[in-house]
This record gives C-alpha cells, sequence and structure tokens, in this order.
C-alpha cells in the first residue's frame, strides 16, 4: 500500500513537470517567433532606401583648335606687275621726284594666292625728268612703282624703271633750217642778185639754225591709260593675315 501511494505521487509529479515544461516551450515559441519576425522586419528598418549613385565626373571637351593663318608669302626679285596709268606724264609738267597713281592692269599672283586684284591702287615716283638740251639730247621721263594696295592697305614695293624717251626732231630741225635758208636766198636775190642771194641763203640758215638751237626739242610723255610692265627689284614678305 505505501508502495502504491508513493509511486502515484511520483506519477503525479512528474505529470506535472511535464505540464510545466510543455507551458514553457509555448511560452517561449511566441517569442521566438517575434524576434525572428523582428530580426526579418530588422533589415528593412535598419538598411537605409538606396540612394542614385552621383553623377560620373565629365572631363570638359578640349576647345578647338582655332585656325592658323596661312603662312607669310613673299613676292620674289623678278616679279612682275603690269599696270596702268591714270593720268598722263611728261616732261613738261612733271618734275623729278612727283608721285603719280596707276592701277593693276592684271593681278598680283603669287604662291598660288592672289595678293592683289586687277584695279588695285598703285602709285609711283617720277625717278627722272629730263627735258633734254637745247644743242642736243631727247627729252626723256623715267618712272618706278613704291606701293600696291592689298587689302587695304599699301604694300611698300621697290621696282625697276620705265622710262620713255622724246621722239627725235632732226626732220623738224632740218625744216626750219629750210625755211630759214630760201627766206635769206629770196631776200638776197632781190636784194643784190645772184651774188646777193648766196649771201642771203647763207645768212637764213644761220638764222634758222639759231632757231633750232634756241628751242628744245619734243618732250617725253607717257600718255594716260598707258599699260606698263615693272618688275620688283627685291623681294617682298607680306605680313600675315590677322584673324579673331
Amino acid at each position: 500500500m505505501y508502495h502504491r501511494f508513493v509511486v502515484l505521487i511520483l506519477a503525479v509529479a512528474i505529470a506535472g513537470c511535464g505540464r510545466k515544461a510543455a507551458q514553457q516551450a509555448e511560452s517561449a515559441q511566441p517569442e521566438a517567433s517575434g524576434q525572428q519576425q523582428t530580426a526579418a522586419q530588422a533589415p528593412a528598418e535598419q538598411i537605409p532606401a538606396s540612394q542614385p549613385a552621383p553623377p560620373a565626373r565629365q572631363t570638359p571637351a578640349p576647345a578647338p583648335a582655332r585656325p592658323q593663318p596661312p603662312p607669310p608669302v613673299t613676292l620674289p626679285a623678278g616679279t612682275v606687275l603690269r599696270v596702268r596709268t591714270n593720268t598722263a606724264l611728261s616732261t613738261k609738267t612733271s618734275q623729278t621726284g612727283d608721285r603719280f597713281t596707276a592701277t593693276l592692269a592684271e593681278p598680283l599672283v603669287a604662291g598660288g594666292r592672289t595678293i592683289a586684284p586687277r584695279g588695285a591702287q598703285v602709285e609711283g615716283r617720277i625717278a627722272d625728268s629730263d627735258p633734254g638740251g637745247r644743242v642736243k639730247g631727247k627729252a626723256r621721263i623715267s618712272i618706278r612703282l613704291t606701293s600696291v594696295d592689298v587689302n587695304g592697305a599699301p604694300l611698300a614695293v621697290s621696282t625697276g624703271a620705265f622710262t620713255q624717251t622724246a621722239r627725235a626732231t632732226k626732220k623738224k630741225d632740218a625744216t626750219k633750217i629750210g625755211i630759214g635758208s630760201g627766206i635769206g636766198a629770196a631776200i638776197g636775190a632781190i636784194a643784190g642778185g645772184g651774188r646777193g642771194a648766196a649771201i642771203g641763203a647763207a645768212a637764213g640758215a644761220g638764222a634758222g639754225t639759231g632757231v633750232v638751237l634756241g628751242t628744245r626739242g619734243d618732250p617725253a610723255v607717257i600718255p594716260s591709260e598707258s599699260v606698263l610692265t615693272f618688275r620688283l627689284r627685291d623681294a617682298v614678305t607680306l605680313p600675315r593675315e590677322k584673324r579673331g
């Protein structure tokens, strides 16, 4: 009887312990589930939302290269310049050192480029104006070019001279002497017959020669609108073109 009582007490105690353990397990399961749920939600709450990556730093594009001006052009010695005179030039009206103007009769081209177009302004000087001697020597005029208009600015040049010489006046001189001789002979014949005619002819010829010696020959003239050819004596380098 006593043994059965002990066994019954032990069974009740074991049953009570089992029931308590089950209750503890049931109470612990919600906590664990809550912890798992919290752990699952933690990343969403603690990890901040992703932000857009900063834009990549862009390297500025290099500035476009400025166009380089064309290389300077050199007009070599001997370059031909053909010009047309604007006014007549004469030893009768022009003095050594006087200026004159003209225009290019043909474009000035060098290195495949047109340096100055046809019609560009040209300037020059009277290098020599010699009216000629009274006894002998014909009138002569020489001119040179000093500048050519290039892009609105004068370009200094040095050219050879163009020379114009007056026409010979021997026929005119002979005519003057002959006229004087004929007049003198006529006057001598009237005054003294044949001998007087000879004397008069000689006197008349002397008078005619005096007229010739006392006057100059024709002036040297370069007519207006004359097309003349000049050549550079020295090479000329054009300045570089300026670009903005």
